[in-house]
């Protein structure tokens, strides 16, 4: 819940002036939804993409101050981000709902991020590669091998998520390589080696290219540091 309207668009044109436009990694930005028509207008010539931060499991129906599927759709956003740590604690999401969620976006032929990870006294209880295989069965495996073509994980630590505490590098690895070992033995070696798992948790222009050199990270969740075009096109420039 960051940037009005006129910041916003400020963000989008330093981004479009300070990214090289020939680059090659995928970049997508999650304006407010209120932000999300303009920012697709503004961005239509460009290489970035937009998502919207969150949607709601329903088609439509009495759900006051609730965003749609095909409301976002229907403004030319195509990726929503589900099953954020913030929704699940803030708002209290299951692991239920959040299923609920990714079926009705692949039923709107929407990409999504599905957003998972461990609390820090699941780590400390070393119950942390547990807790990840749930969220992931609980929200992903009823969904049929071809709607994996529209899925993008998204590993978030909820203790380093905010608080300047990271992962290091090998505990991102060795958990992005469980996450890919899980999918392969449940949907095969194919989509486990296409699927792209990203990490989120306190990423920064000092410790992405670290992060991102390891051989299972395909790029990053980006939160505090993308509302600073400077440390964002520096983390862009890291993967």
């Amino acid at each position: 819940m960051n940037k009005n309207a006129e910041e916003t668009e400020d963000l989008l044109n330093e981004l479009i002036e300070k990214l090289p436009s020939d680059f090659e990694v995928e970049i997508i930005v999650a304006p407010a939804f209120i932000n999300l028509a303009s920012a697709v207008d503004h961005l239509e010539y460009t290489n970035i993409d937009v998502a919207a931060q969150n949607m709601h499991q329903a088609e439509s129906g009495a759900y006051t101050g609730e965003v749609s599927a095909k409301m976002l759709t229907s403004i030319g956003v195509r990726t929503v981000i589900l099953g954020h740590s913030e929704r699940r604690s803030l708002f209290h999401e299951t692991d239920s709902i959040i299923s609920y969620k990714v079926d009705t976006a692949l039923k709107n032929y929407m990409r999504v991020i599905f957003c998972f990870g461990e609390e820090l006294k699941d780590r400390q209880s070393k119950q942390h590669f547990n807790v990840v295989e749930n969220q992931l069965t609980d929200a992903l495996w009823q969904i049929s091998e071809f709607s994996w073509i529209n899925i993008v994980l998204a590993y978030e630590p909820v203790w380093a998520i905010g608080t300047g505490e990271t992962a290091s590098p090998e505990q991102v690895q060795e958990m992005h390589s469980f996450i890919r070992e899980t999918v392969r033995k449940k949907f095969g070696s194919a989509i486990a080696e296409d699927v792209c798992i990203l990490y989120g948790g306190s990423v920064k222009p000092d410790n992405a290219k670290e992060i991102f050199s390891k051989a299972d990270v395909d790029g990053g969740l980006i939160g505090g540091a993308a509302l600073n075009a400077d440390d964002f096109v520096a983390i862009v420039n890291a993967i």
